[in-house]
């Protein structure tokens, strides 16, 4: 009976703070999150324009490149340098347009993904509460998972109701 008292006694605090672990595959639920598929038709839409206005500028840029190739044998000098630097201006706004275009596509996304991105942290962490995670690691980052490691990712699924 001593004896048991003594490893109850030394057992106990260990399993007083014992330590529960859990990891989640964020990418995987990111990705079944219905709000992604809505993100992404928007983010679809909003390529498309600039994607549009894009071809429109090429579009006319080719015409004017080939009124000019053309043309400029039989063009005075003070046309053909006009003429010229007209091409070379349009080329430049359409490179920046291009630039600008790529730097509204991705402040858009970052914008549109913000919420879905915080609500999938949200559940996590109501997940580790509710469950008593002491941590809970997201596997995408890990290199390695044991085979006794603990997945919330179905608790995180059902928080999400993601099926």
């Amino acid at each position: 009976m001593k004896k048991l008292m003594i490893i109850l006694a030394l057992a106990l605090p260990m399993l007083v703070n014992a330590q529960k672990y859990g990891y989640v595959n964020t990418q995987e639920l990111f990705a079944q999150m219905p709000e992604v598929a809505g993100v992404k038709a928007q983010m679809d839409t909003i390529q498309g324009q600039y994607e549009s206005q894009l071809a429109l500028m090429n579009e006319e840029f080719q015409k004017k490149f080939k009124d000019y190739q053309a043309n400029s044998s039989t063009m005075a000098d003070a046309i053909r340098q006009m003429r010229e630097q007209e091409l070379t201006e349009m080329q430049q706004r359409i490179e920046t347009f291009y630039q600008t275009a790529q730097q509204d596509i991705q402040k858009k996304q970052q914008e549109l993904l913000a919420p879905v991105n915080e609500k999938l942290a949200k559940a996590i962490q109501e997940v580790g509460a509710a469950e008593g995670y002491t941590y809970i690691f997201d596997s995408a980052a890990m290199v390695y998972i044991a085979e006794d490691a603990i997945s919330a990712n179905d608790s995180v699924k059902k928080k999400l109701n993601i099926k």
